[in-house]
């Protein structure tokens, strides 16, 4: 029989055919399920599904903008924008953050510091917003990076602009500079408007006129490919640039004021009394401010930070002074303007005071006096035993309330951001700091500018030109701009008597003019232009009674402050100066120099 006789071929064929059915009834459910699935969602889910695809493929990158320039009186550029080529990292396309660091740290040199700024800076940015890890990649950096670009996934290459100070250390306190938005400033700034922003303003002028500088950022959108490359720019919106600023500051005056302090350390300012613009503003030593622009490396940081010499302080606003003698002319009109002295008294001056009832001599600077003196007189000679005895007339009440007038006490609202209020002290103030009454002997020293009373550098150029203006008060700015120009104040120092201006002022002349005077053998000989000045000696330590002052047997740091204060020509005030030397001689000198510089030329053309 065949072999085949007993199959049963119908069963098979329905087999077969149950068979073909199910598979097709599978195939039908699965195209439906396909069908269905992208109906849901290219129809369902369109828009949701278009924007997951246009963020894998399309991403916003912020277009930073270009910082705004500072120029000098006669439009030198002292803060400017260069080009540096900067690696930089888009985190959401790496894998191994780690792995990726320690390759190209093995391409490059990569320091702690550029690694750890790196690192806190991830968490602060935008989604796919590279995060700059290296600044200022020289040729050969370049090259190695972009020969292994292929081993290093979001990795970029861009040119940015970044802050340079083509003067350096001349303007390092006032100019300031910009550096590495830090952890502590991502917290308060507009995340939004910094996006793609990489430094901030962080002293002086940079800092104070951030908001101006800064300008508004812009977008693009691109395309990127799968490996995180721009395939091409889809729309874009330029950034709007900050402003420019122009200064009062004049680059030739900054130079011949920290040549003539040498290395010495202090502070000179120098502005204009008819509109408070600020010629002059030094801080010396100095730093270079370049040195903070990308990050500073934390060996040169610690270095200037640790400096004995400070370099890092802006001695002119920040740093605090007895003002010394140089508050005579000021406690002169106090005397005057409030009818406790008269112009003619005399007083007779045998080398000291004595408080009665007490035993203690405050002493005069000339140790054996000299002789009778009015009020004219010592302001000339610097007498201080003169103004010992009108101590307890004007006590530490009116003396402190006058003299407030003059700025003392308060910060001056110079544009700079960084000012400190120095010390006018007060009853109220000694009770509140120390709990315990005022003592008549500290009034004797108060009015001498000694004990307790601190100014600044800045509040002194401020009062001088309140003494030269005759009462009209101007506020210290380095910015030009129209407002500062006639801007009314309500600080005006109103006397009564425009006599008592001119008796101080007179007095203040011949401090220079006269062979009596205290800078007359300094600098006042062969001055081709009448200038009103004032001296003044801080001390920094006590001398012990009976003892005489020998600079050369103290240590450096507590050797007497040098101070000065002029405003010139006498009769039409152009330039108001304040210097401090710091356990230093020479203060006169140094203001002498810079009124030179600047009046010399107008009387040549004036010829």
């Amino acid at each position: 029989m065949p072999a085949d006789a007993f199959k049963d071929h119908k069963a098979e064929a329905r087999l077969v055919n149950t068979r073909v059915w199910i598979a097709v009834v599978l195939m039908l459910l699965l195209v439906c399920g396909l069908i269905s699935r992208l109906f849901y969602l290219q129809v369902i889910r369109h828009s949701e599904m278009s924007v997951q695809s246009d963020e894998n493929r399309v991403h916003l990158r912020p277009i930073p903008p270009t910082r705004g320039l500072i120029y000098d009186a006669n439009g030198k550029l002292l803060a400017m924008n260069r080009s540096s080529r900067i690696l930089s990292i888009v985190s959401e396309r790496v894998e191994d953050t780690g792995t990726l660091l320690d390759t190209i740290g093995s391409l490059i040199p990569l320091s702690d510091s550029e690694i750890e700024s790196y690192q806190r800076r991830t968490s602060s940015v935008r989604p796919f917003e590279p995060v700059p890890l290296k600044f200022d990649l020289t040729d050969e950096e370049m090259a190695l990076i972009s020969v292994n670009q292929f081993r290093l996934p979001g990795v970029e290459l861009n040119a940015e602009l970044v802050r340079y100070y083509p003067e350096g250390k001349i303007y390092a306190h006032s100019v300031g500079y910009v550096g590495r938005i830090n952890d502590r400033e991502i917290q308060t700034i507009d995340s939004a408007r910094y996006s793609g922003t990489h430094s901030i303003g962080k002293i002086g002028l940079e800092k104070y006129y951030e908001d101006i500088l800064m300008g508004e950022p812009g977008y693009k959108e691109v395309e990127t490919n799968a490996q995180g490359r721009v395939v091409r720019v889809l729309k874009e919106v330029p950034p709007t640039p900050g402003k420019d600023l122009q200064l009062y500051l004049n680059t030739y005056l900054q130079k011949v004021a920290l040549e003539a302090i040498g290395d010495r350390r202090g502070a000179a300012i120098a502005m204009d009394p008819k509109t408070g613009g600020v010629m002059v503003m030094v801080s010396n030593p100095s730093f270079d401010p370049n040195l903070f622009v990308t990050g500073i490396d934390y060996k040169t940081y610690n270095d200037l930070n640790t400096s004995m010499e400070r370099p890092l302080y802006n001695r002119a606003s920040l740093g605090e002074y007895p003002p010394a003698s140089t508050v005579k002319p000021i406690m002169g009109l106090a005397l005057l303007s409030e009818g406790l002295v008269k112009a003619s008294d005399r007083v007779y001056d045998n080398g000291y005071f004595q408080i009665p009832g007490s035993s203690y001599r405050f002493r005069n600077w000339k140790r054996e006096g000299h002789g009778w003196v009015n009020l004219r007189d010592a302001i000339i000679l610097s007498n201080d035993v003169y103004f010992y005895n009108q101590a307890s007339k004007l006590g530490i009440d009116g003396l402190h309330d006058f003299v407030s007038q003059f700025g003392y006490g308060r910060e001056t609202g110079i544009d700079i951001g960084e000012e400190r209020p120095g010390l006018l002290p007060s009853r109220a103030w000694k009770r509140e700091h120390y709990d315990q009454p005022w003592y008549p002997g500290e009034t004797v020293n108060a009015i001498i500018g000694q004990g307790y009373m601190l100014t600044t550098p800045v509040q002194m150029v401020e009062s001088t030109a309140i003494i030269a203006n005759r009462g009209k008060h101007v506020i210290p700015t380095l910015v030009k701009s129209e407002k500062n120009l006639d801007k009314p104040s309500d600080k005006d120092v109103n006397l009564g008597s425009p006599k008592n201006w001119e008796l101080i002022i007179d007095a203040m002349e011949h401090v220079v003019s006269s062979p009596r005077g205290t800078a007359h053998w300094s600098i006042g000989r062969n001055i081709k232009y009448t200038m009103a000045a004032k001296t003044g000696t801080a001390q920094v330590v006590s001398i012990p009674q009976g003892e005489k002052y020998d600079a050369e047997k103290l240590k450096m740091y507590h050797r007497d402050h040098s101070l000065f204060i002029a405003f010139a020509p006498v009769d039409d005030p152009q330039i108001a100066i304040s210097v401090v030397l710091e356990n230093s001689k020479g203060a006169a000198n140094v203001a002498r120099k810079i009124a030179d510089a600047y009046l010399l030329p107008k009387l040549e053309e004036a010829k």
